[in-house]
């Protein structure tokens, strides 16, 4: 081999080692360079709620603890300690005489959280209330229609007179359907009353009948009023007690839906183990006695989920009668309403 043909080898060999050592370098700054690839989940994030949190719910004797079994898990502390632990500093309770005074609430921008009938919710809802529903805290909700014990004893009675409930309650769909169903929608007179002011009307002989929320019902019943119905008669009639939140609230607090309903489902199986010690929680909460508490509802009415089935049905059913009747303003789809 001549020596020149030595020297262009010994540069080809020169020229490729270069160009691999070039290659080797070029790859390993690669890959310590590269930025890690992290996954966070939901539970590993950090969650931080707003300081204050502002919970409105109904109560028609003005009592300022909530019923059902979020002032259970309010009334045990864990309510508030567990949320603290994610920033909250500050919860204030609203209460309300019934569900169009708590829709207002959230219209002015003064509620969080609102727990009430699914007939003012519904209602709110088609009406462009910025909702979003978290769940169905309380199902098959029964209502009374009730009079005097020496007045109507049947529906068929209450033709040509006035009968009276909370307008935009679960109890005035229950009442507006009954007489639908009866075909004395158009002969009888439905007028609007807060529960707290019925017996008053009743006694007066101002009202023929008055449809009655729990509690209230079994109340006058025990008075010695009679019930000449009753929701639980007809299944689809019986109203929910459902839990809302603003989305203004939701699209900052993604994460609250799951940790209020964690709450509410540690509640619901604590009450359905103690629910001797739940009537009686419940009886100091709204100010009657316990029979009468024990007469309005069965504790399987709260369920553990934040929704079933049957419940959402039961939801579907009255958003149904509210369009068709024209109450609800528009029509909407209640999967689309309820939080994923």
């Amino acid at each position: 081999m001549t020596q020149r043909s030595l020297k262009l080898l010994s540069f080809a060999l020169i020229l490729t080692l270069f160009t691999v050592l070039l290659a080797a370098c070029g790859s390993k700054s690669t890959k310590t360079t590269a930025p890690a690839t992290t996954t966070t989940t939901a539970s590993e994030a950090k969650i931080t709620l707003p300081e204050t949190l502002r919970i409105g719910f109904i109560s028609a004797n003005n009592n300022k603890t909530i019923t059902g079994p979020e002032g259970w898990a309010q009334s045990k502390g864990y309510l508030e300690s567990e949320l603290k632990k994610y920033g909250v500093k500050e919860f204030k309770y609203f209460n309300f005489p019934n569900g169009p005074n708590l829709n207002e609430a959230i219209t002015a921008g003064t509620l969080d959280v609102g727990i009430y009938g699914d007939t003012p919710a519904i209602n709110g809802k088609a009406a462009g209330l910025k909702t979003r529903l978290i769940n169905q805290t309380q199902i098959n909700m029964n209502a009374w229609l009730v009079a005097k014990a020496d007045g109507p004893k049947t529906l068929t009675d209450l033709k040509g007179k006035k009968v009276a409930t909370s307008q935009g309650s679960y109890m005035s769909r229950y009442l507006t359907s009954l007489l639908k169903e009866q075909g004395l929608d158009k002969d009888v007179k439905i007028l609007h009353l807060l529960p707290a002011d019925g017996e008053a009307a009743l006694s007066r002989g101002d009202i023929a009948a008055y449809a009655y929320p729990t509690g209230f019902g079994p109340l006058l019943l025990k008075k010695g009023y009679v019930a000449i119905d009753e929701a639980a008669k007809h299944p689809v009639l019986q109203g929910s007690s459902l839990t809302v939140v603003t989305e203004d609230y939701l699209a900052k607090n993604p994460q609250f839906p799951k940790l209020w309903n964690d709450l509410r489902t540690k509640a619901v199986k604590e009450i359905r183990e103690n629910s001797e010690e739940y009537f009686k929680f419940y009886a100091e909460a709204s100010g009657y006695p316990v029979d009468v508490v024990k007469a309005s509802f069965k504790i399987e009415q709260w369920p553990i989920e934040s929704s079933t089935t049957d419940g959402l049905k039961l939801i579907e059913e009255t958003k149904k009668f509210l369009v068709e009747q024209g109450l609800a303003k528009k029509d909407f789809v209640i999967t689309d309403w309820l939080t994923k």
